[in-house]
Formats: structure tokens, sequence, C-alpha cells
């Protein structure tokens, strides 16, 4: 959490409410093990990926990726359990004591509460991240509720209030801010192997499968995001809930034909929905045999209704937004959505 934040973890405020409802709340599903077998991760350390995984399980918000906390914990400490700091931060998340009383638990089950503790301190850094992202989401300020919850991480939630978002460069010698630039841009080294998304050529199609893949990792948002990039989503009587709350207002993200569309522009202006992708696309249809990187991939209901797109990117696999509650990534085509559902392909 570096040095700003040290000794200032009750300028955020309320705070002592929002920790203990909060803290109750992740405390109810942390037994749970996140699976270790996927692939949505990638260059972590080995005995940090298990926790990390289980962090973001018992985080209801989204924007808590496994990327995310293995960017922060590669700038807080370099993946070093063993780090400190000349401000009293300790271990992999740089936790100072007086953060680390209200955020640390015996998540390991070794019989202490230790911030050296792999464990530990992974776990206590979701539980805040978490924490800060909720707070991120209901304050209004307009932009990524990552990047104002590692704000709040490095610098106190109470220097996110005062300037009504990033602290800017003349904050602390620009510590806050480039610390939040610094993540957000290595993200995405963590968030897949290294060949999962491997684009050769120069043509429309593999360049707008590029240009896409640099969210990947992204939140899915119902009605989010535009050709400029993720933005802020919306719920209507069935889309962009979880748990039966409106998450797609609070969400920066895309949805499925909006990260496509963002993929494609300016070079070919697609329209915003997949239905309307659908239709303008039509006439150069694109046998499955046949998919070439950067072609639509369709998928529609029992009556030929469509409601989902992806990006092809080779092997059998696409690159898509999900639904909510996911993130952006690539998967199977067979398996991304119910193989019945499968449509067909075009080539915008």
């Amino acid at each position: 959490m570096n040095t700003i934040v040290k000794g200032a973890l009750l300028t955020i405020t309320g705070a002592v409410v929002v920790v203990l409802v909060l803290v109750a709340g992740l405390l109810s599903t942390e037994a749970d093990t996140a699976d270790d077998q996927g692939g949505d991760l990638h260059g972590v350390p080995q005995e940090y990926a298990p926790w990390i995984r289980r962090a973001v399980a018992a985080c209801q918000h989204s924007e808590l990726a496994p990327a995310l906390m293995a960017a922060q914990i590669k700038q807080e400490s370099g993946f070093r359990a063993e780090a400190g700091s000349h401000a009293g931060a300790q271990g992999p998340a740089q936790f100072v004591p007086g953060t680390w009383a209200v955020w640390g638990r015996d998540s390991d089950g070794n019989g202490r509460a230790d911030p050296h503790d792999v464990g530990d301190a992974v776990i206590a850094q979701g539980r805040f991240m978490c924490s800060l992202l909720g707070s991120a989401k209901t304050s209004g300020f307009r932009d990524d509720p990552r990047r104002l919850a590692l704000a709040g991480y490095n610098a106190g939630w109470g220097a996110v209030q005062r300037f009504g978002g990033v602290p800017p460069l003349t904050f602390a010698n620009g510590e806050t801010y480039n610390y939040v630039r610094i993540i957000m841009a290595s993200m995405k080294q963590y968030a897949t192997t290294p060949d999962a998304l491997s684009v050769a050529g120069s043509g429309t199609g593999p360049v707008a499968l590029r240009r896409a893949a640099r969210y990947i990792g992204t939140p899915y948002s119902y009605g989010g995001g535009t050709p400029k990039g993720p933005g802020l989503g919306f719920c209507d009587r069935a889309n962009g809930y979880a748990g039966g709350r409106c998450v797609a207002s609070s969400t920066t993200g895309f949805d499925c034909s909006s990260l496509v569309q963002y993929g494609y522009w300016p070079t070919v202006q697609l329209p915003r929905t997949a239905a309307a992708q659908y239709n303008a696309t039509s006439g150069r249809p694109v046998a499955r045999g046949a998919l070439k990187p950067g072609d639509l991939v369709f998928w529609s209901n029992r009556s030929g209704a469509i409601y989902h797109v992806g990006l092809y990117a080779g092997q059998s696999r696409i690159l898509h937004a999900p639904k909510t509650g996911r993130d952006v990534r690539v998967e199977p085509i067979d398996t991304a959505m119910p193989a019945a559902d499968y449509h067909g392909a075009t080539r915008p």
C-alpha cells in the first residue's frame, strides 16, 4: 500500500462501520477455495495463484480480477514475502500495523495472522480492495472503479474523496498517480497465458482482434462500452443484475457487442447490438471450417433471435465478453455459450 497511506487508515469516512459489515460478508465465503486450474492467471509465483483466486472468489465485485491483484502485488513488493519499507509496511501486500489490524486474519490456518505469510497477506489485500471497490462504485466519481480503489489502497480513501478521483501528479510527487497507472498497464501480462491469443497478419480482422484483446480481464457490463473504450452500463428488466442488485450501472466495462464494435472501430463502423451486427454482416457468411481471426461468431435462442457475439480468435476459440459477473476472455467456441445455440459466423 506504499507510503502515503501509512498511519492514515481512518481517513476513510465511516471506516469502522464499513469494515465490520464488509468483513462479515467476506468471511462467510472465504472458506471456499477457488479452482487453481484455470488459465486466467499467468506469470505469478506458484504459492500466490491459489490465494489470489480465493480472494477474488470471496469478493462480490467482479472488478477484483486475478490479474488486477497480481499486478498490484508486483507493484507493492515484487512478490517478495519478506518485503518491508522505511514506513513500516510489511509483506507482499505491504500492510502497516494499523491497517493490518483491521484486515489481517489467519487465513492460511497456521495459527498466526502474519502480513509476511502469503496467504494471510493476499486474502487481506482482497478484503481491503473489495471494500474500496464498493466505495468507488457508490462514490459517483466518474472513473474506473479499479483505478479509484487502487488510489485508495495507496493514498487512503480520504485522498480520493479530496480530489474527486485519482490524485493528480502534483500530489505526493506523483506516487499515487503512477502507482495506479503502472498497475492498470501491467494487468494484461498476468491475465492469461502468453500464447493464448497469438494473432498473425495485418488485415482488418486480425487488427480488430488485437485491438479488442487489449481489454482481456475487463469486467462485463451490460450496455457498457463504446467505440472509445469501456464505459458504465445499465440494467433492463432481465439484464445487468447480480444477486438481485443492478451492478451494470456501477461497472465500467464492455458487453459482447460493444467489445466487437470497439475492436473494429473506426475502420469498420459496426452497429451497437449483436443482432444489428449480424444483420449488417449476414451477407458475408463464413462456414465454421473457414473461420479466420476477427470473424464475428453469433449465438441465438430457439426463436432465432441473436443474443451473443464474439470475435474468432483462432484454434476454435473466441474472444468475448460473456455475461454479468465475468470478464473479457478467450474461450473455446463449444463452451463459451451453449453449443446448441451456435448460429453462425460472418466476416465484416
